[in-house]
């Protein structure tokens, strides 16, 4: 017996798979796609030997019993490749499957040994056997024609063995006794279309009050709502709405000392009327939350809720839990310290606390409560600071029963942090776009989230500015300055978000030189904004925000590609639809304080463009048609008025004659 230690399972079974994609750290963790895409599937499947193989792609939905099966193409060098689609929200599963396959094998030497004027009259009978033996494994008519086929071929016909009709029969009827299945079932998160394509806007409620210094509801900002859908937004980004807390709450600029009228912080979470699930009594009731959630989704807006897992001193928790918390020697409870910075005002969740299960299913239930409220989206506060398996628990548990649910995690972090975020469950994922700003950070850093490895499960969401970062750039740049990043992110990733109405009206004082926080922070304050100024860039954003609806191209971020332009303050770039019948190139200015002209080098091939053919191409910015002139063309662009070219290609023009290509 001993002897038999090491001898497999099944000794005769040939076929090796290996190499098998997409699949992240060994099938640990999804893919993750949306409603109506495909799913590309590579392997490497090799056997001993010169026989054929034959390989096929398994997928199945996860409440699906059997696999469908897709036949997978010999691409050359042991690769092998198929695609399926996804068509519901949830999970799917696939996997590979190959076997060595005699018909095949049997067929190619038979034609070899035809040309080489053989005898092949034991090769029939062989090839006859082979026929028979599918014959048993089929049914119904099938098996009787294939019992014809061997019948034939016993008989000497060798157009029989040629014959495509019984190539095809015998590829339906394998023999699997020695097939080999890939070891492990990959899976695929896939989340409804929001999760690929989306236009955040984050506003206040508390600050929407139409006179200065009162206090806002739900009722003022649902007055607000035509105004976010006029410029294009599809979601409604609400920081929290619950009860600030009173102890140590800060005041205006963050101070550590507030005065009587200061409103605190919204992340300052819970007093002595409730916590995550209780409303602030001055934003209103949870009907009249209702109602502005009503009357946004009739705006064709979707709300979106900040979940912050922290708690103020007044929070119900910190009496009714307060084994959830931290304690120090003295007995008080640890609040939030980045040291030598003190946050009295918060009391972060202890995640190694004993009770550890009840916390989490107490975490999990905010979620449920909001979601009993039609809440489906919700913008997670720093993730990174809470334990990895508490979000791939309660991610996990939320979307098995509400697959429709989605995550945004703010994680302004290392990436190794953010990417595992993202592989637990995140729907979507800030990044560090906000901070990328030369042509080649951005190039760099684009092409690797959007070709790497990472875009299987990473899905960036860019914010040119939050109410916690007004980055340099802004500060610095003007109004042409907020022009180009909010171009650079609604065209670069297929979902951004903006916090308004700061970004549009131009907010750019930092609290002090060298600071990233805003002067007079509406995190600490209410504000009064004027949103019809004429300094506003409401109609700019709205032209963008039009283009992005009306273009696929620009709904995905997968064929992002980079093109060459001789100067360094240039950058272009263009995407695709993936049927390629929707073509844009963007050209942007990089230098927000001065006009730059260059030659920009498109890469024709990319683009899916015959080389050497000018096309015409519409300015969807501006409106103006030009006339590429392949492969390389002059651009020149003003920042105060024309910051960049978002160009769809229009038409060829071939020879004297121009005819419609792209419309």
């Amino acid at each position: 017996m001993d002897k038999l230690k090491h001898v497999p399972l099944e000794g005769r079974q040939r076929v090796v798979i290996e190499g098998v994609a997409p699949e992240i750290d060994g099938g640990r963790f999804a893919i993750k796609r949306t409603v109506g895409d495909s799913v590309e599937v590579q392997a490497i499947v090799f056997a001993d030997g010169h026989d054929s193989i034959a390989c096929e792609l398994l997928y199945r939905a996860a409440d699906e019993a059997d696999w469908l099966h897709a036949p997978m193409t010999a691409k050359g060098n042991d690769c092998w490749e198929a695609v399926f689609s996804v068509s519901v929200i949830g999970r799917y599963f696939y996997t590979v499957r190959a076997w060595m396959d005699p018909f095949q094998t049997w067929r190619g030497d038979l034609k070899k040994r035809i040309a080489a004027g053989q005898d092949i009259s034991v090769d029939l009978l062989i090839g006859a056997k082979l026929v028979a033996e599918a014959g048993e494994r089929a049914g119904g008519e099938d098996a009787a024609r294939l019992r014809e086929w061997a019948d034939s071929l016993r008989a000497g016909n060798t157009s029989a063995a040629e014959s495509e009709e019984l190539l095809a029969s015998m590829r339906l009827y394998p023999d699997l006794t020695l097939a080999a299945q890939y070891q492990r079932e990959l899976a695929v998160v896939v989340d409804r279309e929001k999760a690929r394509f989306s236009t955040w806007y984050e506003l206040f409620p508390r600050s929407t009050a139409a006179e200065a210094g009162r206090h806002g509801s739900f009722a003022d900002a649902e007055k607000r709502l035509p105004y976010i859908a006029s410029m294009g937004f599809d979601v409604v980004y609400l920081p929290p709405i619950h009860p600030i807390g009173h102890q140590f709450r800060k005041g205006k600029n963050n101070s550590t000392t507030a005065e009587g009228s200061d409103v605190g912080s919204p992340w300052a979470i819970g007093d002595q009327t409730g916590g995550h699930t209780a409303i602030h009594s001055e934003l209103g009731t949870l009907k009249q939350f209702q109602a502005f959630r009503k009357a946004a989704q009739a705006a064709g807006l979707e709300v979106a809720l900040d979940i912050a897992f922290q708690c103020t001193p007044d929070h119900p928790w910190t009496r009714e839990h307060p084994e959830w918390f931290r304690r120090r020697p003295d007995g008080t409870i640890q609040y939030a310290e980045n040291p030598p910075k003190k946050y009295q005002d918060i009391y972060p969740i202890d995640f190694e606390t004993p009770q550890w299960r009840e916390l989490w299913e107490g975490l999990k239930g905010v979620f449920d409560y909001w979601i009993a409220q039609d809440i489906v989206l919700f913008r997670v506060d720093n993730p990174h600071t809470k334990a990895f398996p508490f979000w791939e628990w309660c991610i996990g548990a939320i979307k098995e029963e509400h697959p429709e649910v989605l995550f945004l995690a703010e994680a302004f972090t290392r990436p190794h942090v953010t990417n595992r975020l993202a592989k637990l469950g995140f729907s979507q994922s800030y990044t560090y776009f906000t901070w990328r700003n030369t042509k080649a950070e951005l190039t760099t850093y684009f092409t690797e989230l959007t070709q790497g490895p990472a875009r299987e499960y990473f899905r960036a969401n860019l914010w040119p500015n939050t109410p916690d970062i007004l980055p340099q750039v802004l500060q610095i740049g003007g109004r042409p300055a907020f022009m180009v990043r909010l171009l650079l992110a609604a065209t670069l990733g297929a979902n951004y978000g903006i916090y308004g109405p700061a970004f549009e009206l131009g907010e750019s004082t930092p609290r002090e030189p060298g600071s990233e926080e805003y002067l007079n922070s509406e995190k600490y304050e209410l504000k009064h904004w004027d949103i019809e100024s004429p300094q506003s860039l409401r109609h700019f954003i709205a032209r963008v925000n039009r283009v992005r609806r009306e273009n696929p191209a620009l709904q995905q971020d997968w064929t992002l590609k980079f093109h060459e332009t001789d100067n360094p303050n240039l950058i272009c770039y263009s995407k695709a639809s993936p049927d390629a019948g929707n073509v844009i190139i963007i050209v942007v200015n990089l230098d927000w304080g001065h006009t730059q002209a260059g030659w920009v080098t498109l890469d024709y091939a990319s683009l899916g463009l015959e080389p050497g053919k000018t096309f015409e191409a519409e300015d969807l910015l501006s409106g103006g048609r030009f006339l590429w002139q392949a492969p390389r063309d002059y651009v020149e662009l003003v920042p105060d008025s024309l910051p960049g070219h978002v160009l769809r290609v229009r038409r060829w023009l071939k020879t004297e004659r121009d005819f419609d290509y792209y419309l």
